[in-house]
């Protein structure tokens, strides 16, 4: 594993980081974590370098948190810097901090949280951190010793980005960044802008999803070529350990071979290693997804569970994927996975999450939760419009 120095604090951090709100789940639901085999794959993780774990309050329906500090019992704890996040969109008032921390730490298992941020901000929610002096609670359980060190998550535009970087001392950010995203929400400006104020940078949605690890044809046929050969998820991982201001990355591991192929990753990167050839396939990545994905859903879930029980992310991954694929057979397949989805509300599963986007009832409830500001009902009419029917994807979406 390689270790690199967390911005202006006295720590070295692997260079891969484990995130909880991907764990394996239990086998009649989609959100909530199987603790048996969460708990063997952290403790995977940490026995092969990894030192730094991100959870947060709604990973896994509360599970992740309470999975993690099972996983650090019996000395884990001792090796690991441990962060989690105050989970902005429930905090009404200034109390509910101590409330928000104290269930953490119980859920942890642990007398203190090494790094302590502000859930997704954006400037509604920065707004809220300033109205009800949330920093100034965050001092006070910093002097108390339940928390170390001060941070946010990111999910906004570069100049609120830029605003928030400027507002405080910050220890750590922590921002979406990928070869695709290099110019949306923080940006490369704002990573660099971060690392010139010491702030360590700690990078999430590093496969915006999952969709870099499932390239469409043309980019699969760009990485044959080269003469590096690597698999997709390492070119977009090499990608971001190759630069100076990246500190970790963020990886949502839910098998033991995504944690042995990302930690073998992690021990060949290296700030700078890689050629002009390495980073033009790269570009040239970015530019064959791009023209491909239809909705930019990460799969990050916020807007989930579903009133209606639509299973929102599947919904966007099926269309997504649709688009991406050439081969006639599975884009078939790819419509039948749509019909597995129900469309009745008579047969719909809500604790499943098993509905198609025809069940959208646009109660808007998801808007609010979407870090990607998708028009999530509006979004979800063109799915079914395009799967229901299954006309032509291109021509329907971007007219």
């Amino acid at each position: 594993m390689q270790y690199r120095k967390m911005g202006s604090l006295d720590w070295n951090v692997s260079a891969l980081g484990f995130g909880c709100m991907r764990l394996p789940t239990r086998r009649f639901t989609l959100m909530r974590a199987d603790t048996a085999k969460s708990v063997r794959l952290i403790r995977h993780g940490i026995d092969l370098g990894i030192n730094y774990l991100d959870t947060a309050w709604p990973y896994h329906m509360g599970d992740s948190e309470k999975v993690l500090g099972l996983a650090l019992q019996n000395g884990y704890r001792e090796r690991v810097h441990l962060v989690t996040k105050l989970f902005m969109p429930l905090v009404r008032k200034t109390e509910d901090f101590d409330r928000f921390l104290n269930t953490q730490l119980e859920r942890l298992r642990t007398d203190y949280i090494d790094i302590y941020l502000f859930h997704a901000l954006n400037a509604g929610e920065f707004e809220k951190v300033k109205r009800l002096g949330l920093i100034d609670e965050m001092e006070r359980a910093q002097q108390q010793g339940r928390i170390r060190h001060i941070g946010f998550s990111f999910h906004d535009t570069l100049p609120v980005f830029r605003e928030i970087i400027d507002f405080y001392n910050w220890d750590m950010t922590q921002i979406q960044y990928n070869y695709m995203d290099t110019a949306i929400q923080a940006t490369t400006e704002g990573l660099a802008y971060a690392h010139a104020k010491g702030i360590a940078t700690v990078i999430m949605e590093p496969l915006k999803g999952g969709v870099l690890a499932n390239p469409p044809a043309e980019a699969l046929a760009v990485m044959n070529a080269s003469a590096h050969k690597r698999t997709p998820v390492d070119w977009a991982l090499q990608f971001l350990w190759n630069r100076p201001e990246v500190t970790v990355v963020l990886s949502g591991m839910g098998s033991q071979r995504m944690i042995d192929e990302n930690c073998a990753g992690a021990e060949r990167s290296g700030i700078g290693s890689l050629s002009a050839e390495e980073e033009k396939v790269i570009a040239e990545l970015a530019e064959i997804y791009r023209r491909k994905v239809l909705v930019p859903c990460t799969a990050c879930r916020y807007c989930m569970p579903c009133p209606a029980g639509v299973n929102i992310p599947q919904n966007f991954a099926i269309l997504n994927n649709v688009s991406m694929d050439s081969n006639i057979l599975m884009r078939w397949m790819r419509r039948w996975g749509y019909r597995k989805l129900t469309g009745s509300k008579a047969r719909v599963n809500k604790e499943k999450a098993n509905g198609n986007a025809s069940l959208c009832v646009r109660c808007n409830q998801c808007l609010k939760h979407c870090p990607q500001e998708i028009a999530i009902p509006d979004e979800l009419e063109k799915v079914h419009a395009i799967m229901g029917k299954w006309q032509h994807v291109d021509r329907h979406y971007r007219s």
